[in-house]
């Protein structure tokens, strides 16, 4: 198709000029206290400062403001429409409130350099002090300087005690949940509760470790380099443009916004962006820059605390972890099914399966579990079966395989639910040549059953992706022959104290082998 981009050529055609010429055409800025129309978020401050006596240089120094607090300023203006004076005049910002994160509105004012304001006071003006018998006379103009200086010092001293207060607080709660861990126990604030054992139980505040993974570059790289993974989804939108044209798409864990803008070019009416990642702010520049802010709408925030504006018509949503169910978050994509798509809506996937195959791998079994049996001349046997308890993450050359795939778990994900992570199965292994089985390995399919169908495999005969293979190694190499067939049972759960890892139990050979994924 034509009008499919190609994401393997992603300098050519490439004009410096256009994007400039993109980015500076039809910016106007709403100065935060009137209507006027001004020309850039700098011109507006300026405007602000000699119109309406709001001083953001001021705010900054004032409350040690970051680039969050400034967006949470903004976002507090426009929602509550407080008068300049009254903004000047605060003395604890109302603004803290992580609920300001959430833009109110994409425009110019959000996407502001705000490291660019300077903390810098303005040089004080001079005075000339009358000094006789020891005592000093003052101007009122110079007494009244030192009376705002006092004053400004001491509220910044106050803000300081309250940031140190805080600060003792979160050292406080640190050293707590370090004295439950070491312990073994669990925070009584973050207890997962086994009945309602889903993502959605877990307290916000408990879940951001997850989020903040997500924050950095380096996973955005892994996953938009991953030319199947990217591709496969550019395919299932655009090559389904009738299919998107004019609906409502939710774009659930959107990251850097790219499957949003894709289903922009097939046409949708409105998209909405949503993540609770910090990542998102990004994914407002990376809109802005394409010029499609105007069809889609970012949102910060867990989707299961969020309130969509209208239900949509497809759910569009990369949530796939290692072995598939990694991370939980199909647990996301099922409570968005449930409360924000229309009946009869559209899933993007709607099918996955879960497959294991018998590996073979000799040499990397020796160099990660026969290591420890002499190490320096000490041995270390304990070792082995903690490296064997951690399932591996990596790429498992097709050359290795020993067997034909065994199909663990299919997925509907328009009618499973959260005990889907949850599940036993018997399997039943080919042998298709002579060797030494080393490990079992994981992987997962992915489906798009559209008009025109797409899927994907992160098996290890297929192109490799940056999901790769979960592998579970056995402590000791088993032999086996062509044309035999190894059973066996494989039971996969959530962990009791993570709503989002994995333990897997696999039962073969007579032995019973236990793995986390976490």
């Amino acid at each position: 198709m034509s009008d499919v981009p190609d994401l393997s050529s992603d300098e050519e055609h490439f004009d410096e000029e256009e994007w400039q010429e993109m980015e500076t055409s039809n910016v106007s800025v709403t100065c935060l206290f009137c209507s006027e129309l001004i020309s850039s978020v700098e011109e507006a401050l300026a405007h602000c400062e000699t119109s309406h006596k709001f001083s953001l240089s001021i705010l900054k120094l004032k409350f040690n403001m970051d680039c969050y607090s400034y967006i949470k300023m903004i976002n507090y203006i426009k929602t509550n429409k407080p008068t300049a004076e009254e903004v000047m005049k605060i003395k604890h910002p109302p603004w803290n409130d992580d609920k300001y994160l959430k833009p109110v509105e994409n425009d110019e004012w959000l996407t502001f350099d705000f490291d660019s304001v300077s903390e810098k006071p303005n040089s004080p003006k001079t005075y000339h002090a009358n000094v006789e018998n020891g005592v000093v006379t003052l101007s009122q103009g110079h007494f009244t300087e030192l009376q705002k200086t006092i004053q400004t010092l001491s509220e910044q001293l106050s803000e300081s005690q309250t940031h140190l207060q805080m600060a003792k607080e979160d050292i406080n709660k640190m050293q707590d949940s370090m004295k439950t861990l070491v312990e073994g126990g669990q925070s009584s604030s973050c207890e997962v509760k086994n009945k309602t054992s889903c993502v959605a139980s877990i307290p916000i505040e408990c879940d951001e470790g997850y989020f903040n993974t997500y924050a950095h570059f380096g996973i955005h790289y892994d996953m938009l380099s991953d030319k199947v993974r990217t591709e496969t989804y550019r395919d299932a939108i655009l090559k389904n443009k009738e299919t998107l044209r004019e609906k409502t798409v939710l774009d659930l864990g959107c990251g850097t916004g790219i499957l949003s803008m894709f289903a922009a070019l097939a046409g949708a009416k409105k998209i909405y962006a949503l993540d609770q990642s910090d990542i998102i702010y990004h994914a407002m520049d990376i809109i802005t820059e394409n010029n499609l802010q105007n069809v889609i709408k970012t949102i910060k925030g867990r989707l299961e605390e969020t309130k969509l504006e209208e239900k949509v018509d497809v759910l569009v949503s990369e949530w796939m972890g290692y072995f598939l169910l990694f991370e939980g978050m199909l647990d996301s994509v099922i409570y968005a099914r449930d409360n924000c798509l229309k009946s009869g809506g559209l899933l993007m996937p709607n099918r996955c399966s879960i497959s294991i195959v018998a590996n073979g791998d000799v040499d990397t079994h020796k160099k990660l579990i026969d290591f420890w049996s002499d190490v320096y001349g000490f041995k270390m046997n304990c070792m082995k079966s903690e490296v064997v308890r951690e399932a591996s993450i990596d790429v498992v050359a097709s050359k290795y395989i020993l067997s034909q795939p065994y199909v663990i778990n299919e997925i509907d994900i328009s009618t499973c639910d959260t005990t889907v992570m949850d599940f036993t199965s018997e399997f039943k292994l080919e042998i298709l040549r002579d060797g030494y089985l080393t490990s079992l390995v994981g992987y997962f399919d992915t489906f798009f059953d559209l008009p025109n169908s797409v899927s994907f495999s992160t098996g290890p005969h297929s192109t490799p992706t940056h999901w790769k293979q979960t592998v579970f190694y056995l402590r000791d190499c088993k032999e086996v022959k062509q044309g035999s067939v190894i059973t066996g049972t494989i039971i996969c759960n959530r962990q009791k104290t993570d709503v989002r890892a994995l333990s897997v139990q696999i039962e073969i050979f007579g032995k019973i082998h236990k793995y986390i994924l976490s």
